[in-house]
């Protein structure tokens, strides 16, 4: 199992993600992270696991964003879905610059993440900091807390999508590998290959 991440079965995959559809996943230089506009919700345990690892991500915020007191805001709220099944919020700030001029506390100038900045800079898996909805998106979960995909034509109507269309169908589950391995792992990413 990976840090941060709850080891997945097969079962836990709407079956919406066997499909082929005409999707591609954005690239940074195309979306500029629009993705981090609204900020993100953090598991309690991950937000603890993201203060006792600042020394590692601080050198890599943005200017001014040293003291990981002010990296949350106010928000809390019960989530049946996460580790703990308490989150917190990212703090979203002001940002003329980018896509809906506001932005994730932990997006820097360049698009990239501090989170992920700071894992690949020791060496870790660049996913280590980031937390489980940040990794996700813009998979989401459904009612039964299994990983699903939104409808596409509301993805692809949204200017700021991580998604892009496709002239050709491509399986969800190749679209989104990356993420299922994470959740996954090799033996049951393999699983799910087969039921597709």
């Amino acid at each position: 199992m990976l840090h941060g991440t709850i080891q997945l079965m097969p079962d836990q995959i709407n079956p919406r993600l066997l499909q082929s559809e005409p999707l591609r996943r954005c690239r940074l230089d195309e979306c500029r992270a629009a993705c981090c506009l609204h900020g993100v919700w953090i598991d309690s345990s991950e937000w603890q696991d993201i203060q006792d690892h600042a020394d590692s991500i601080i050198p890599h915020m943005p200017p001014g964003w040293n003291n990981p007191v002010f990296w949350i805001d106010d928000r809390r709220d019960s989530d049946p879905f996460s580790r703990s099944g308490q989150v917190v919020h990212s703090r979203v700030l002001p940002d003329p610059t980018h896509y809906g001029k506001t932005a994730c506390v932990f997006l820097r100038d360049d698009f990239k993440c501090a989170l992920q900045v700071a894992a690949d800079a020791k060496g870790l898996h660049p996913w280590r900091f980031k937390p489980f909805y940040c990794v996700l998106h813009p998979l989401d979960l459904d009612e039964q807390g299994r990983i699903t995909l939104d409808e596409n034509e509301a993805l692809l109507d949204e200017p700021g999508s991580c998604l892009r269309p496709s002239e050709s169908e491509i399986p969800l589950v190749e679209t989104f590998k990356p993420e299922l391995l994470y959740f996954l792992g090799d033996e049951g990413y393999s699983r799910l290959r087969v039921r597709d």
